[in-house]
C-alpha cells in the first residue's frame, strides 16, 4: 500500500508539543508585528487555519505585510525567496534582535 502524501504527512514527531507546552498561549495570538520584524516559524499543531507547510517549520523570516488576520512572511530557502501567508499562532518573534 502506498503511503499517504497529504499536507501534514510524516509530521508525527515534527508537529508534536511537549506536555509543558500543551496550553495555547493567548499572548502569541494577540502579538502585533510590524513590517521588517524578524520572526521564527514555529507551527502550532492545535491550529489548522493559517498553518504553513511543514518544510518551513523552524525557518526565520521577515514580516512583509498583513492580510486580514494573517501575516505575509518572506523566507529564504537556499537561493530562492519564498512568500508565506501564515497566522500569528504559527510565528514567534526572533530573540536577540
Amino acid at each position: 500500500m502506498r503511503h499517504s502524501s497529504g499536507y501534514r504527512s510524516r509530521t508525527r514527531k515534527l508537529l508534536r508539543r511537549s506536555i509543558r507546552e500543551k496550553s495555547n498561549p493567548i499572548t502569541r495570538i494577540l502579538m502585533d508585528y510590524n513590517e521588517g520584524d524578524r520572526v521564527v516559524i514555529k507551527i502550532n499543531p492545535s491550529f489548522v487555519k493559517g498553518m504553513p507547510h511543514r518544510r518551513f517549520h523552524g525557518k526565520t523570516g521577515i514580516i512583509m505585510g498583513k492580510r486580514g488576520r494573517a501575516y505575509v512572511v518572506k523566507v529564504l530557502m537556499g537561493d530562492f525567496e519564498k512568500t508565506i501567508i501564515t497566522r500569528p499562532e504559527h510565528i514567534v518573534p526572533l530573540e536577540g534582535r
